[in-house]
């Protein structure tokens, strides 16, 4: 399943739309495997019908709250760059998101160990001044790439802003003005970074 570009303001574009790495399931299916496992000595070990139905409530119960809810949450996660922001997105009824203005990044980071390297994942860590703060997203694909893009779409942004407070271009000022409120009135600015922002485009 796709990010849904219908969450995209005017003029912002999809830059990179991330599925979290497959090692982000290991742990899960050895879960579900140790499970059935234990499931079927119980049933060998138990001779009364009641003690096998306990069993496999309780197994069942077991897989519905870890590894299905692991499942779900990766096949609805989605780490997405556009030229305007990132966005962690995850979950299908119960849906969490999280999104920083490339404005507000202070800093990207990637950390990734020997079996991260051979697979190509890594945690990508994100330092922002908005009210996000650090955040920390594991299991990224190629996270070196990521980093690389989220730099060069800040870069790129931060050009348009400088094309737009120097009168060059008063619609791009506009679009962005018009951009910057509405992160604001998503929460994801507060009115102080959003004051700060606007200062700084109109100069």
């Amino acid at each position: 399943m796709a990010f849904p570009t219908r969450l995209l303001i005017e003029g912002e574009e999809l830059v990179m739309d991330l599925r979290p790495h497959w090692i982000a399931l290991i742990m899960p299916a050895i879960a579900t495997l140790a499970t059935f496992a234990v499931m079927l000595v119980l049933y060998d070990a138990f001779d009364e019908d009641i003690l096998d139905t306990v069993v496999g409530i309780a197994g069942g119960l077991f897989l519905l709250a870890y590894p299905v809810r692991k499942l779900v949450d990766w096949l609805t996660s989605h780490f997405v760059v556009t030229s305007d922001r990132i966005i962690h997105r995850r979950g299908f009824i119960a849906k969490y998101s999280m999104e920083v203005p490339l404005e507000a990044i202070n800093d990207v980071r990637f950390e990734q160990g020997v079996i991260d390297r051979i697979i190509g994942a890594g945690t990508l860590v994100v330092q922002s001044a908005s009210e996000a703060g650090r955040q920390v997203f594991d299991h990224i694909r190629k996270p070196e790439e990521v980093q690389k893009t989220i730099y060069h779409q800040g870069e790129l942004n931060q050009q348009r802003m400088m094309r737009g407070s120097d009168g060059r271009s008063s619609h791009s000022s506009t679009s962005e003005l018009e951009r910057l409120a509405d992160l604001r009135a998503r929460g994801v600015l507060t009115e102080e970074e959003f004051q700060a922002q606007k200062r700084r485009l109109l100069g």
